[in-house]
């Protein structure tokens, strides 16, 4: 079978940028891993880079309408692998190349500097050669194949699924498993998979590599992006969605990720009712939403459910030995919150009293060693403080001499090094913002720390979700959380209760969960006050509380 991504004809007409999706796509099907674009202003000669057997690859591409590439790939070639410490270095053009860069080539050789060529004709004889589907073949685990098994019945009988599953429990494998499955028994299906931004709908489309032969391309449908035509599977942005909707275009499936996004009205609620007889179904870790749309109005009751305390007390998902940091409690704001209501807002304001930077880097070097091999997240609230949190650390400990900030205001390539870099482990700790909340997979994280963060639900959960996914090394993610607000503390409290009546369930857990406070009269108070208050963990700011005087504390 051809891999129809490696076609002449595809490589011409899908540009530069084409050329560089199906080589990500063959990588994979190598046996790479951690394949990442770093094409752009600085990028120092590369186009990708990729690992595998633990060694780094580099990448550079060269797309031509006609004719060959010239001897300027190779010198960017040869300046990549210098400055990305690269194992091996491939050129890579969908022609071929000149003679004068062939004879480059020779003479770097000469020097002891090896240069791969993939030329046309290699790629062609590549896809012919390598495997149907993406190597490294994985057994669902039983709650996954119940999933694909749900959402397939309720497609069936209902044209509409939703399937709600923790992140670190692969929810993006089950919904490739259920597009995989539909193109196994109907090769010709159209199908659809939107996202509501351009960088998770480029993951998605990489995610999905594993779970669809060769023989069936994908295209990238963005602002950026137009492919000429949208047979196979559409991984699209819902603005380009949207649009090619309104041309005419009907998947006969759609698959909506992070479907908390989906509102009563909007685009989402567009693109469905014009495609409103293809099957959906939608994903999603968080389906709280903040206006309250329900939306199983959409897509019905989940097909399937499992949460976090569920996943982790069942041993998918990764332990933790939480701690939160409330040592700043003003207990004169006590006593006045105790005899007074006041609201959320205030009440934060009164009651906690922030710990100073230095005082965080003091407990977080702490954690670091106590972890066998740290790898950590530091999540800050503003762009600003994330940049200054990763100075702090970097000169506060020989360990952190590379830490590094991460954010949306930084360009794609400068991200995808970076994250190429914490994931070899040559970056130990990131600072950020909101790159991590969806979409980004390190599994090797397993030090996590909150800093003046958000107290949103949704948020909470995908941030934390990213410290919990499995790896051999990691024993029990470590996270440091202090806490500026109480509706945070909520948070941590009711997965506390949880995960004891969940992991009850299960006594042959390696590692049981700890989820404590450092100072614990602190927790006893947090406990007592929140066990009489209903829904605090999503309430809004202006929700005024009353808690009762805590007795035997003060």
């Amino acid at each position: 079978m051809t891999a129809a991504f490696l076609s002449p004809a595809e490589l011409r007409d899908g540009g530069p940028s084409g050329l560089t999706r199906a080589l990500e796509r063959t990588l994979w099907h190598l046996g790479f891993h951690d394949v990442r674009v770093v094409d752009g202003a600085h990028d120092h000669g590369a186009d990708l880079l990729a690992v595998r057997d633990r060694e780094q690859w580099v990448f550079q591409n060269k797309w031509k309408a006609h004719g060959a590439a010239d001897q300027a790939g190779v010198d960017d070639l040869e300046r990549a692998r210098t400055h990305y410490r690269a194992d091996k270095a491939i050129l890579a053009t969908n022609t071929d190349i000149t003679a004068s860069a062939e004879e480059r080539i020779r003479a770097l050789a000469g020097v002891g500097i090896d240069i791969t060529l993939w030329h046309g004709a290699t790629l062609a004889a590549i896809g012919e050669l390598m495997p149907d589907h993406v190597p490294n073949s994985y057994d669902l685990r039983d709650y996954q194949a119940q999933a694909v098994e749900a959402i397939e019945h309720d497609l069936a009988a209902e044209g509409s699924a939703l399937l709600v599953l923790a992140t670190g429990l692969g929810k993006t494998v089950v919904g490739g498993e259920v597009i995989g499955n539909l193109l196994r028994s109907r090769p010709d299906a159209r199908v659809l998979v939107v996202a509501h931004m351009r960088d998770l709908v480029e993951q998605l489309e990489k995610a999905l590599w594993r779970h669809i032969p060769k023989s069936v391309p994908t295209r990238l449908l963005t602002g950026e992006n137009k492919p000429r035509n949208l047979d196979g599977v559409v991984v699209a942005t819902i603005e380009s969605a949207l649009a090619a909707a309104r041309a005419g275009y009907r998947p006969d499936l759609i698959m909506i990720d992070e479907t908390h996004h989906v509102a009563e009205t909007g685009r989402f609620a567009e693109l469905l009712d014009l495609c409103a007889t293809a099957e959906k179904f939608g994903v999603t870790a968080t389906p709280w939403r903040g206006d309250k749309f329900d939306i199983t109005a959409r897509f019905g009751y989940p097909s399937f459910t499992m949460g976090i305390a569920e996943g982790m007390a069942a041993g998918f998902l990764s332990a933790v030995d939480y701690k939160l940091y409330a040592d700043g409690v003003d207990w004169d704001a006590v006593k006045e919150i105790s005899r007074h209501g006041y609201s959320i807002k205030d009440l934060n304001r009164q009651l906690f009293l922030p710990q100073r930077d230095e005082e965080i880097v003091e407990h977080l070097r702490t954690a670091w060693r106590e972890t066998v091999e740290p790898r950590a997240i530091v999540f800050c609230q503003t762009i600003e403080h994330a940049e200054h949190m990763a100075k702090l650390l970097s000169v506060s400990d020989p360990a952190w001499a590379k830490a590094s900030y991460l954010h949306s205001g930084l360009a794609k390539r400068h991200r995808n090094v970076l994250l190429n870099e914490f994931r070899l482990g040559r970056v130990p700790v990131v600072t950020c913002v909101d790159v991590f909340n969806e979409g980004v997979d390190v599994p090797d994280v397993n030090l996590i720390a909150f800093l003046r963060v958000t107290h949103s639900r949704r948020i909470f959960v995908q941030q934390l979700g990213r410290g919990l996914r499995l790896s051999p090394t990691k024993k029990a993610l470590k996270v440091l959380d202090f806490v500026t607000d109480i509706r945070r503390a909520a948070a941590a409290l009711n997965l506390r209760r949880t995960l004891e009546a969940q992991e009850a369930e299960h006594l042959e857990l390696p590692h049981v969960s700890r989820i404590e406070f450092q100072d614990e009269t602190v927790g006893s108070l947090m406990d007592m006050w929140i066990q009489d208050a209903a829904d605090l963990e999503t309430a809004a700011d202006e929700v005024r509380l009353q808690f009762p005087i805590p007795k035997g504390i003060l």
